[in-house]
């Protein structure tokens, strides 16, 4: 019996080239592989200690250098550090866009592929008395996950648009007949128990302004088919406050959009139409004292530039809302509804004085210095956090006389809902019926 062949006794890179086995070192390359990744990691680290810091130019708090106590997840979190400590990076994105824009006539594509659950959030005045420093930690909204689709599509006049206002419509994860349905059960479960209901959908900036869309995007023609269907089964099957005859008509008195260039929320005058809108729903006729004006003019931070990883502002105007035609209720906007927050105020002609809960998002937070002048008791809750238990969301629904849901059209039409849940719901029913009110 013959014995098994044996490999060579010399190493492969030293057999001769003819050989099956020989495979050539590649000493050079691995050098260059390797003083590469030592300058990647490294770099940072140098340029901490010199003084220069890194500045977060896209919508997330910058990474972390991982701990050794995660095992081999260091290694694989070593890239996201190494990143996001670039000083330099946000000038490389710059130098990118100027190269991509001269040679090609179009702007980088900075915002391909996946993302992470985080949307644009409406940033804080950046000049406005008594509002946070910090951007607010409000639910986050989803990023494309769709192959194809954009974060932000870039539309004419430098007007950007979120991406996912196109894939909702074109994938949702659940469809708008079955997010109706659901809403009709939380409905009939509050008006059950004796308390008053009421849905209202905020509409997409690309719904109300879709003039600055580019003649070509990525969901076009699928997102603009379902809008239509979409909006008739928000308003009819699910009984939604229709808010863009108002939006349209507060945009045509002060001559412009009311929604940013850059910014996926509305501006002030949004917040007002919300406001009214809802008072008059609760009680009709509430606003007919109501007297505002603007009284100046801020500055916040512009979401969607922060997922091209840029950075970019818009200018609000800020307006008095007078409730009984003589105070002055408007107060400072909320940066964060993670937990349920409670605002009071006494009682007005003009203002609803009953204990009312906004269980919403992000737009809820964009005018929350108008609701505050029309509610009197009044608290708010995103209907997306991790933060409060759905024991304590419950509870607010029990606490209250008047719920109001309000969700982003985006959000409704792709099913992104979680107070559609079938167990959240059923625990709102069991909650509501055994504490109603009359």
């Amino acid at each position: 019996m013959s014995e098994p062949p044996q490999l060579p006794a010399v190493h492969e890179a030293f057999l001769p080239r003819e050989h099956s086995l020989h495979r050539p070192r590649h000493g050079r390359r691995q050098l260059i592989a390797l003083v590469s990744a030592l300058l990647f990691f490294a770099t940072p680290t140098l340029l901490w200690v010199v003084g220069v810091r890194p500045g977060e130019i896209e919508n997330h708090k910058l990474a972390g250098f991982p701990s050794l106590a995660d095992g081999f997840r260091f290694f694989t979190g070593l890239p996201d550090w190494a990143t996001d400590q670039l000083s330099f990076r946000a000038g490389a994105i710059d130098a990118a866009g100027g190269i991509s824009r001269g040679v090609f006539g179009e702007e980088p594509p900075l915002d391909q592929g996946s993302a992470a659950n985080s949307g644009p959030i409406p940033a804080p005045p950046l000049q406005q008395p008594g509002a946070p420093k910090n951007g607010p930690s409000v639910p986050s909204l989803p990023g494309t996950s769709q192959a194809g689709y954009r974060n932000v599509v870039q539309g004419l006049d430098g007007w950007l648009y979120y991406g996912y206002d196109a894939e909702a419509k074109c994938a949702p994860a659940q469809d708008v007949d079955t997010t109706m349905k659901k809403v009709d059960e939380l409905r009939a479960a509050v008006e059950a128990s004796g308390r008053k209901f009421v849905f209202v959908v905020t509409p997409d900036k690309s719904t109300m302004v879709p003039q600055f869309l580019p003649a070509s995007y990525p969901g076009k023609d699928c997102s603009q088919a379902a809008s239509a269907n979409d909006w008739y089964k928000i308003t009819t099957e699910g009984h939604s406050l229709d808010l863009r005859p108002e939006l349209a008509a507060s945009a045509a008195r002060v001559g412009r959009p009311i929604y940013a260039p850059n910014d996926t929320h509305w501006r002030d005058e949004g917040g007002l139409v919300l406001a009214r809108t809802l008072a008059n729903a609760v009680r009709p006729g509430a606003t007919d004292s109501w007297v505002s004006a603007p009284s100046g003019q801020y500055d916040a931070v512009a979401d969607l530039p922060l997922l091209l990883g840029k950075t970019g502002v818009k200018t609000n105007t800020m307006y008095t809302l007078r409730p009984d035609g003589v105070t002055d209720r408007a107060s400072e906007f909320l940066g964060n509804i993670d937990q349920p927050v409670h605002r009071s105020s006494p009682p007005l002609s003009g203002t609803i004085d009953r204990r009312t809960l906004i269980y919403g998002d992000s737009f809820s937070l964009a005018s929350s210095r108008y609701l505050d002048a029309a509610f009197t008791n009044l608290t708010y809750l995103a209907y997306s956090t991790e933060k409060t238990p759905q024991a304590q969301a419950v509870d607010q629904f029990v606490n209250s006389e008047v719920v109001v849901l309000q969700a982003v059209e985006r959000n409704v039409s792709g099913g992104l809902v979680p107070f559609t849940d079938d167990g959240f719901i059923k625990s709102v029913k069991t909650a509501l019926a055994q504490h109603p009110i009359r």
